[in-house]
């Protein structure tokens, strides 16, 4: 569980298209066994500590003549920003995904004392 102190709380939100290979032939649409695909976010404004971060797919353009097998997650979580991961296995083909993510934390206020 994540718990807030006294800070003010910051969401920031958006999404982007984490890859697009039907119409150039890459991997994710023509081959085979483990892919990965990953996009570095960074948010609007950095937050005080890493913040809560949610991913989910948007847009997916998928051939259904096998079984979808997919893992969408945030890794490498900073104040900055984190990294969208989308990994797919065996047979599956993606031709497009679009992420959507939302990241909540606390926020730097003007009232707050710096005293380094």
């Amino acid at each position: 569980m994540k718990k807030f102190l006294t800070h003010p709380i910051g969401i920031d939100q958006g999404e982007t298209v984490l890859f697009s290979e039907f119409a150039d032939g890459g991997d994710m649409w023509t081959g085979e066994g483990p892919r990965e695909r990953r996009a570095a976010i960074r948010f609007n404004e950095a937050f005080r500590a890493a913040p809560v971060v949610q991913v989910s797919v948007s847009l997916w353009d998928v051939d259904t003549s096998s079984a979808l097998r997919a893992e969408l997650l945030a890794e490498n979580i900073t104040p900055q920003g984190f990294d969208a991961v989308f990994r797919t296995w065996s047979d599956t083909r993606i031709a497009r995904i679009r992420v959507a993510w939302t990241a909540t934390g606390e926020v730097s206020h003007p009232d707050d004392w710096d005293i380094s």
